[in-house]
């Protein structure tokens, strides 16, 4: 553990020197919050378009730029019904189901949790009802209930990216509605003057401090607030792949289905943002069991975001994230070497009660090219040695790709996008498969290592009010890391409702 440690003081530093050189980069200082600059955009969350918002100080004209406003013909999404613009209350809903299959692939073996070479289908679908109050112009009251059922290919087994970020990894779950988000979101100001607030189901206020903090504490999922992305980290309008939509190096704190307790803190300025949160693990991996025990077990998870384009009056963002777990996380290596004295297949969960340490890094970037088009990319590296846990088994991840929205050929509702991505593991989750072990997701019983490549390519088409129909395509090349399987091909369509 000291060990761990320091290697994750060393890796903090290093992000810490980063910051700061981006910090003196904006050349940011407390006369800033009164100037002519853009508002901050407003949190997304990964089942909300990822819109990007065209806000301006209450007393300030600002003009609709690209600079000021981001991607400005990415339309707001269409509704089947329309939301009142000032009111306490929100209700809302949304409606998705993906439809995926792949046909027969190559596969010299299978194991239990591999992708089936054998033709298959599979179509999920998550219900959602969003409900809010706002009790005066700093406090409000956010309730999510949720459906998630249908099939996932294969049970979700043998994909690091798994192509389908909507399905329950765990099919053995109720299928009963529950609790997706319940939560307190309170804003301090910091400064007088205020910018417009795209309202939306994490955020009902009509007008926010231009500077100020934003605190929220409850059930949430941690892609609300963190890794966000507007051209890729929603399944509803935009990519479907796991490593595509979300850093699959990030092993972020959630149950099952993708959500946790705990309050995250996010400081936010005209140009510039920085967020903490504190967060509850499960008890084991992939678990549905939160452990309720946070000076054990628990999560802390930093994020810096630089509103500010390398292209020269083009919008753009960098943000830097950083993630430290405490759980119930078995030891690759230590497992590797029980196993091989014992003579038999590793097992990652053949372990005491202990808690191990796992950290990384990860860095999501946003780029306009025109009115019309912006590029973006993501890496993410996580120290490997302990065990994939929350998210997906990814030590390692580049991913690059392109978005467009639908205004550049008179579909203003419309938008379309390509990325690739390339997955990898460390060396000793590499052994522990190669001896047959089993993760939450992977385990072909062997393993002839190569890199996970995935190329995904969609388009979202506005049908009528809020309906979107679209389809998705993905080759995926060493699924599960394994040259011995693939390649697959999965094609894909979804149908989408906004209430």
């Amino acid at each position: 553990m000291q060990g761990q440690s320091c290697k994750f003081a060393s890796v903090c530093k290093l992000m810490i020197c980063v910051l700061g050189y981006f910090l003196a980069w904006t050349g940011a200082s407390p006369a800033d919050a009164q100037s002519n600059l853009p508002a901050a955009p407003s949190p997304q969350a990964q089942s909300n378009a990822q819109e990007s918002p065209s806000s301006k100080p209450a007393d300030i004209q600002v003009a609709p730029t690209d600079e000021a406003t981001g991607m400005v013909d990415l339309q707001p999404v269409d509704t089947m019904v329309p939301h009142f613009g000032s009111t306490r209350f929100w209700l809302s809903g949304q409606a998705n189901f993906i439809f995926q299959t792949h046909p027969p692939f190559r596969a010299l073996y299978s194991g239990p949790h591999s992708l089936r070479p054998n033709y298959e289908k599979a179509t999920s679908r998550v219900l959602t009802l969003y409900t809010g109050f706002r009790m005066n112009n700093s406090l409000e009251f956010l309730v999510d209930v949720e459906e998630a059922g249908g099939s996932a290919l294969s049970q979700g087994f043998g994909l690091a990216g798994n192509s389908d970020l909507d399905i329950v990894r765990n099919p053995s779950l109720s299928k009963a509605p529950y609790l997706g988000r319940g939560m307190i979101h309170k804003i301090f100001a910091f400064s007088k003057d205020t910018v417009e607030n795209d309202r939306n189901f994490l955020s009902l206020f009509e007008q926010v401090p231009r500077r100020r903090l934003d605190f929220r504490f409850g059930k949430f999922s941690m892609p609300d607030f963190f890794d966000v992305n507007s051209i890729a980290s929603d399944t509803h309008f935009q990519f479907l792949n796991w490593t595509v939509d979300n850093n699959g190096a990030w092993d972020y704190a959630a149950d099952t289905r993708g959500y946790t307790v705990g309050a995250v803190f996010d400081f936010e300025d005209a140009k510039w943002g920085l967020r903490f949160a504190e967060a509850l693990m499960p008890k084991v991996a992939n678990g549905i069991d939160l452990v309720w025990r946070p000076w054990q077990v628990h999560a802390e998870n930093v994020e810096y975001e630089l509103r500010r384009g390398v292209i020269p009056h083009k919008a753009g963002t960098v943000r830097l994230l950083g993630y430290l777990n405490h759980a119930n996380m078995g030891v690759y290596r230590e497992q590797n070497i029980k196993a091989s004295e014992e003579h038999r297949v590793p097992d990652i969960t053949d372990h005491p009660w202990h808690v191990t340490a796992k950290y990384g890094f990860g860095i999501n970037l946003e780029q306009n090219l025109t009115r019309y088009l912006g590029v973006f990319g993501r890496f993410g590296w996580d120290n490997g040695r302990t065990e994939s846990f929350a998210y997906t088994e990814v030590d390692q991840t580049f991913l690059e790709g392109i978005g467009a929205s639908g205004a550049w050929w008179h579909r203003n509702q419309d938008r379309a996008g390509v990325a690739f991505v390339s997955n990898a593991i460390k060396k000793d989750h590499q052994d522990y498969l190669a001896r047959g072990g089993l993760g939450f997701l992977l385990g072909d019983g062997g393993l002839n290592y190569g890199r996970e490549n995935i190329v995904e390519t969609y388009y979202t088409l506005h049908i009528w009010r809020g309906i979107y129909v679209g389809p998705d395509l993905q080759h995926i090349v060493d699924p599960g890391y394994n040259r011995a399987r693939g390649p697959v091909l999965v094609p894909g369509f979804r149908v989408h409702g906004e209430f």
